[in-house]
């Protein structure tokens, strides 16, 4: 998982060193250092910047690439290393802290949150936003199934009238989940559905209405101005954007656009079990500056996990 991005780190670091028949950046800087010495900018400059290609060739964005190379020579340089002292763990710790600092998981899954306030706020309302044919509609019946475990009642909403088979596919989920849909049909008001769904929930005493939404590029104007005024219309508690790990760097201008124009609330990565080279992971956090909530590694209900930082970094740089 994450091949790529994990080796272009073990590259950096050294760790293919006899395999790459060259030097490794320790072994460059001990060449220099007697009984102690500081690391000098020179010394990593030509490394740091073969790390921001890699990591460019690893589906990060260009921002977030620049950032980490940038933050990693203001951590090394000027760093005092004693001369038994192993160069490759202070540079593997530096990196990790600096991955850390670009993550973000959320203070409270979604999950959890809307367990804690179902008594408070009823319906909780969720519209979930992102491209067609990246798992939104199977990422909404993986997050209804986690919500019934906890004894919640959920409502499905078809709000993507666009496609015929969008609708199709979500009332396949509603009948495997026993749950409430309310649709319309085909080329309907996709507020309406959620008009409809919103006052369903509330009138039958439901937790949580799930708004499933159409999904065409972000450019289109049309799209744009239905989703403002599905937000119009429901007010959601949370809008959760859903793309796929293997999109790369297009998901990244993806979500900013429809942060701009519609707002996001956190992250669902998708097809994280394809092996994807794992970039967007990185650089969607830090560039719209909100937290991935769940990563989906399957088809199946079970197969959405809450998203930890410490196992992405652990995948990337293990010990």
């Amino acid at each position: 998982m994450f091949n790529k991005l994990r080796d272009k780190f073990q590259e950096f670091l050294g760790e293919e060193e006899k395999l790459e028949a060259k030097p490794s950046l320790e072994t460059k800087i001990k060449k220099k250092i007697k009984r102690e010495a500081k690391i000098k900018e020179k010394d990593i400059e030509k490394p740091l910047e073969e790390l921001r290609l890699s990591l460019l060739s690893a589906d990060v964005s260009l921002d977030v690439a620049e950032q980490i190379e940038n933050q990693l020579k203001e951590s090394l340089t000027g760093r005092e290393v004693k001369a038994k002292e192993k160069i490759t763990q202070i540079i593997k710790n530096t990196v990790k802290q600096t991955l850390e600092e670009h993550l973000k998981e959320p203070e409270k899954y979604l999950h959890k949150e809307i367990k804690e306030l179902k008594d408070e706020e009823k319906p909780y309302l969720v519209l979930f936003l992102g491209p067609n044919g990246h798992g939104k509609t199977t990422t909404i019946a993986k997050i209804g199934k986690m919500l019934q475990e906890q004894e919640m009642e959920i409502v499905l909403a078809a709000a993507d009238t666009f496609r015929a088979a969008s609708i199709e596919q979500i009332e396949k989920w509603s009948e495997k989940l026993n749950a409430k849909l309310i649709k319309h049909e085909y080329g309907a008001d996709p507020a309406a559905v959620c008009y409809d769904a919103k006052e369903h929930a509330e009138t039958n005493n439901k937790d949580v209405v799930l708004i499933d939404t159409a999904g065409r590029s972000e450019l289109n104007k049309n799209l744009m101005q239905q989703l403002e005024k599905i937000k119009r219309v429901t007010k959601p508690d949370k809008s959760m954007y859903v793309t796929e790990a293997v999109a790369g760097n297009a998901s990244v201008e993806q979500a900013k656009k429809f942060n701009q124009k519609i707002g996001i609330d956190g992250f669902t990565i998708t097809k994280v079990d394809t092996d994807a080279k794992g970039g967007c992971i990185l650089s969607l956090p830090s560039t719209v500056g909100k937290p991935i909530h769940y990563i989906g590694v399957g088809q199946n209900l079970e197969d959405l996990k809450p998203f930890k930082k410490q196992w992405f970094i652990n995948n990337i740089i293990p010990e």
